[in-house]
């Protein structure tokens, strides 16, 4: 069992030309069908990076509204026919997400925060070269992969933890941000009748 391995949450990078190539759904059905076994799993039905993100063609390089979304409304079908690497969970204190991350042993994993609205995923394999000096703003697909997520108003993405378990999953605790009344009314004790 491989060990729980850190990644180091950043501030982004404001390149307002990052990600500039859209993924098309023609492009992308082009680099499926020569891209192989991997690019499959990658970007396959079920898998956080697809750009048919829950039935649906959704630019990976846009910002996804996970958090707006019940779970398990949206994952049941993908859950009922086991064609989902996706989890997500809400508790009074935190945002969790949990995905499969395919080839993550074999490729550089990056998480960005953007100006506390967005979080970016994004990892390029190891040993495929690229033409342009930035590899996001080429045909990006080619070379990694990417999912922007749109977070919910009340969550701190300065304090948010992310990792990867066994080479395999990335997981990724968002904490919220519990304002003062917040924490009075929990700490508040109810008076005894």
């Amino acid at each position: 069992m491989s060990p729980r391995r850190v990644l180091e949450v950043r501030p982004g990078d404001q390149d307002s030309q990052k990600w500039r190539v859209s993924l098309s759904e023609d492009a992308f059905d082009s680099f499926i069908a020569r891209g192989g076994d991997a690019a499959r799993k990658v970007f396959g039905e079920g898998s956080l990076f697809s750009p048919l993100l829950f039935g649906k063609f959704f630019d990976p390089a846009d910002a996804f509204p996970l958090w707006e979304f019940d779970s398990e409304t949206l994952l049941a079908g993908l859950r009922s026919a086991s064609k989902t690497s996706v989890d997500w969970d809400e508790t009074d204190s935190e945002y969790f997400l949990r995905a499969e991350l395919p080839g993550a042993r074999n490729c550089d994993v990056e998480i960005r925060g953007e100006k506390g609205k967005v979080i970016e995923i994004s990892g390029k394999w190891r040993g495929r070269e690229s033409d342009s000096r930035d590899w996001k703003t080429d045909r990006w697909w080619e070379h990694g992969y990417v999912r922007r997520l749109e977070l919910p108003e009340n969550a701190n993405w300065r304090k948010m933890e992310a990792y990867i378990d066994n080479d395999i999953f990335i997981g990724i605790k968002i904490p919220k941000n519990i304002s003062e009344g917040n924490i009075h009314q929990k700490n508040a004790v109810e008076p005894k009748e």
